[in-house]
């Protein structure tokens, strides 16, 4: 005899920002919402992981007192249809720690990490989400065929309202922008 399986409702209709929020912590790791819906992050490899720990790192050093840079936790880009994304790295001032959720406003930088799967969403969708929430910088962290690593830069042109294209680099980041900060990547 076959075991029907149920699945839970929230996967199949929208929920909001109110229902998202009364939600454990464990109940959203490993998940985002897009429009009200639901979306399963697949799990990251070590590398994935080790690439976005070694960038907060960096990061967080690099920014001083007034910035944090963390990973894996929501930011909230919109409430009505919600919007939660869990990028890899998060640089946000350093006074809202304890807020929840962190919203644009408090947000200066996102970095995803691209990995299988993830491509379209990284490449197109988030870009256009954390554009349109006003986050100023997003960086978009792959590796090529060869294993090197590369990092695509982007800044937010209040005009527009979209992300110019800036600087790219391989192994070694020496960026100016949003802060200066210097990483090697290429051991990775």
């Amino acid at each position: 005899m076959a075991v029907a399986t149920v699945t839970p409702a929230w996967m199949h209709q929208q929920i909001t920002a109110v229902e998202y929020d009364s939600w454990s912590e464990e109940q959203c790791a490993g998940i985002e919402n897009m429009d009200g819906m639901v979306v399963v992050r697949p799990g990251a490899s070590k590398r994935h992981n080790r690439l976005a720990r070694i960038l907060a790192n960096a990061l967080d050093a690099a920014a001083g007192p007034d910035w944090n840079a963390d990973t894996d936790f929501d930011v909230r880009c919109r409430d009505v249809p919600l919007n939660n994304r869990r990028p890899d790295v998060v640089v946000y001032r350093a006074d809202t720690i304890d807020r929840t959720p962190s919203r644009p406003e408090h947000v200066l930088m996102v970095v995803e990490v691209v990995s299988p799967g993830s491509e379209t969403t990284d490449r197109i969708v988030k870009v256009d989400q954390y554009a349109k929430a006003g986050i100023a910088f997003y960086w978009r962290v792959e590796q090529a065929a060869t294993g090197v690593v590369l990092v695509y830069t982007s800044v937010l042109d209040p005009a527009t309202g979209t992300y110019r294209t800036g600087d790219m680099y391989t192994g070694t980041v020496k960026a100016s922008a949003p802060f200066p900060v210097e990483v090697d990547l290429g051991e990775v």
